[in-house]
């Protein structure tokens, strides 16, 4: 018996979610989904390959390597219809791309081509627990990317490319299609695309608050009935608000 999957549809993000989460930082999403039961969100190994780059937001693209097989793993596959090739033509514009390296260190999943053909289709970013190759060519593409570092040999040289949006687990973290993924300076974080609409407001009002308290840092404020609030706090953050 065959089994055949279907490739989800990317769904759209709405422009006020995109907003949002882009002022929400990485930290702060971590405190939220914690108080909601999850604890494994942040895809270890994927560091921003700079500093400074823009916090990005995007829904996940997902592709998947496996340990290199000899048969399998070769120059000849880069032309294979499920390759990394014609992943990269599957992205819609605004996707981040989530590859499961197996956080394999020796072996480079996408170069200098690869990720400026992805900057030219306008994605978003690369986000991955492997490594890259051509460092200073993929630096040049523009194509912000979060990943455990640089490599020269080819992904051959130790992965085999296996398929596309379904499911992976990227930094030990579970990964699907159309999960809300945020990268900024602390590394990327997954929210479950089922919680999204319940996470952002909450993320806004953590940031709201937690700028606040800062002011009140700023004052001399002891942290004790501050950080977290007491009662008396809180009134007076609430205050603040009107």
């Amino acid at each position: 018996m065959t089994i055949t999957f279907k490739t989800p549809d990317v769904l759209p993000l709405s422009p006020e979610t995109l907003a949002a989460l882009k002022g929400v930082t990485t930290a702060t999403l971590t405190t939220i989904l914690l108080k909601k039961g999850l604890r494994n969100v942040w895809l270890r190994g994927a560091k921003p390959i700079r500093t400074g780059q823009p916090r990005l937001v995007g829904r996940a693209f997902t592709l998947r390597f496996v340990p290199a097989r000899e048969d399998l793993a070769t120059p000849e596959s880069w032309s294979s219809p499920i390759s990394t090739r014609a992943a990269i033509e599957a992205m819609p514009e605004g996707v981040i791309a989530v590859v499961d390296a197996m956080g394999v260190q020796d072996a480079g999943i996408f170069g200098d081509i690869l990720c400026a053909r992805m900057a030219k289709r306008k994605v978003s970013a690369l986000v991955s627990d492997g490594v890259v190759r051509d460092a200073a060519g993929v630096l040049g593409t523009g194509l912000p990317v979060w990943c455990s570092g640089v490599a020269a040999p080819a992904s051959v040289a130790g992965l085999t490319f296996v398929d596309w949006q379904l499911p992976v687990g990227c930094g030990g973290v579970a990964v699907f299609p159309n999960d809300v993924i945020v990268a900024d300076d602390d590394g990327a974080v997954v929210i479950p695309q089922a919680l999204v609409e319940a996470v952002v407001p909450l993320a806004v009002e953590q940031e709201r608050m937690e700028a606040w308290i800062m002011l009140e840092v700023e004052k001399g404020v002891p942290l004790p009935g501050l950080y977290p609030m007491n009662a008396e706090t809180k009134a007076r953050y609430d205050a603040s608000k009107k």
